[in-house]
């Protein structure tokens, strides 16, 4: 490849990317994208998630502006209720325990309804996510948590979308071109120097936008920034996102930001691959946990499962199941909840086991001290408030008593045969910890000013989440901040500013 000359750059190809290569090309700007994978394996981690996406939203007129095919039949069966800006603000402040940028916050807040509104013009489409996130009760689906949403066919209909759209609106894409270095002098950055095909080239900009992801997918990273330990986590997502973006910049003196040892984890299948397999996509995950239990090696239960709504726990309980023996840990269900397990329970590629009575399980459940869980699942039954209903639509109240490790909701007696078992083990999404950018998403120095031509969005900044996530807050902030560093980059490079 010959060095060449465009207006704007983003490096990466996913989710945050493609928003800010529109963006930019909205405002008349020649965009190229760099993506370091092939085209098969396109799109970053956006591409292995479930494509579900947090929103604010005032009823039910909102759900329908986004989903406009929503029949009227289906509306008089759902209780959507509403998200407002003050639901989403809160939300924000508890998981991350009011650490989260107040500023980068507001911006994802305010402008996620609106961005939401601009993807479905530029061809990405909605459904809500009934089942996963609302269960229907006495006829009626109630959804909870504040997540409703989720782009048709997932990550990978997310990823194919923007990608279709690009195409259309002449975004051209590089693929296998790995971006290694950004090109400056002391006026900022000029482009970046790219590797392809085992040569190495020049891309001249007048803006780069970095969104190539965070650095869960590299073992030394991990190990030096999350802790000991994190080098044998299971990665979710792509194989290829190793920190290059951050690298980059902090080499040209960029500011780290936000919370460095901390990351998104969750529960992974024992024998999932060591990476993300687009195949099987998030389906490796095993969320019904709320409505089980979880026992460790020692046989013993080790966290509250029902603490809250699954989309506020589970990015963080993949680091306490890395934190036991033999970093695993054992989902356990009996037949009154094993009919409404998620999907991600009946694949194929899963680690299973199957018993007609709890001493056939405990038998069965690998590397588990078999006599140490038979007794905590007889204390645990004894301790379960059965006078109080069970609804899985709200936090119940359904709780144990006087167990060491209470269970606060969903507290379900594991009596009733058949028995299931499922073994998890850590699995790391994405990483905490990134660049400090400013409203336009511009990179910020050391000294706290903006690098000339340096914007990004996505994993990679940091800022936004410490210790915890709301679910599906991700991939609205990587279209949030894309969207404003796509048109904050376009304006510069065309100089509308």
């Amino acid at each position: 490849m010959s060095d060449r000359t465009v207006d704007v750059v983003v490096v990466g190809a996913g989710n945050a990317a493609m928003c800010a290569a529109l963006a930019a090309r909205e405002q008349g700007a020649d965009v190229l994208v760099l993506e370091r994978a092939n085209e098969e394996e396109r799109g970053g981690n956006s591409a292995f998630t479930a494509g579900n996406i947090r929103t604010v939203f005032n009823g039910v007129e909102d759900i329908r502006a986004l989903v406009p095919d929503l029949t009227d039949d289906e509306i008089a069966i759902t209780d959507f209720g509403v998200y407002s800006e003050a639901d989403f603000y809160d939300d924000m402040g508890r998981i991350t325990e009011y650490r989260t940028d107040p500023d980068m916050c507001e911006l994802l807040v305010t402008r996620s309804l609106d961005t939401m509104k601009w993807m479905r013009d530029k061809g990405v489409r909605f459904l809500p996510i009934y089942g996963k996130q609302a269960f229907k009760i006495d006829g009626r689906f109630k959804f909870w948590g504040g997540l409703v949403l989720s782009a048709w066919g997932g990550g990978p209909g997310l990823v194919d979308a923007l990608h279709e759209s690009g195409t259309r609106e002449g975004v051209e894409v590089l693929y296998g071109a790995r971006a290694t270095a950004l090109l400056h002098d002391d006026d900022g950055v000029k482009g970046v120097r790219v590797r392809q095909d085992r040569r190495s080239f020049e891309v001249y900009a007048r803006a780069v936008v970095l969104a190539a992801g965070g650095f869960e997918a590299n073992p030394e990273m991990r190990t030096r920034y999350l802790g000991p330990g994190w080098d044998v986590a299971k990665v979710r997502g792509t194989r290829f996102n190793t920190g290059d973006g951050i690298r980059m910049a902090l080499d040209i003196g960029a500011r780290a930001y936000g919370n460095w040892s901390g990351c998104h984890a969750v529960g992974w299948d024992f024998n999932a691959p060591e990476f993300g397999d687009l195949a099987v996509g998030d389906n490796f995950q095993k969320h019904s946990y709320p409505w089980g239990i979880m026992v460790n090696a020692e046989g013993r239960r080790f966290v509250d499962e029902g603490a809250d709504f699954r989309n506020y726990t589970y990015a963080k309980y993949g680091r306490v199941i890395l934190g036991q023996p033999g970093q695993m840990a054992w989902q356990v269900f009996d037949n009154k909840i094993i009919p409404n397990l998620r999907d991600e329970y009946r694949i194929r590629e899963v680690t299973k086991v199957r018993a007609d009575t709890i001493e056939e399980l405990a038998a069965k459940l690998e590397g588990v001290n078999a006599g140490n869980f038979l007794k905590e699942i007889r204390a645990y039954n004894a301790a379960v408030r059965t006078d109080i209903p069970y609804n899985p639509n709200v936090k119940d109240g359904r709780r144990t008593e006087g167990l060491a490790v209470d269970k606060t909701n969903w507290a379900n007696t594991i009596d009733e045969p058949p028995f299931e078992g499922y073994q998890t083990t850590c699995g790391i999404t994405f990483t905490f910890g990134g660049l400090r950018v400013n409203g336009d998403a511009q990179v910020m120095d050391t000294d706290d000013i903006e690098i000339p031509g340096l914007y990004a969005a996505g994993e990679l900044v940091g800022g936004l989440f410490w210790f915890n996530y709301p679910g599906g807050t991700g991939l609205m902030a990587g279209a949030v901040f894309g969207k404003i560093a796509g048109e904050a980059a376009g304006r510069a490079a065309v100089g509308n500013e």
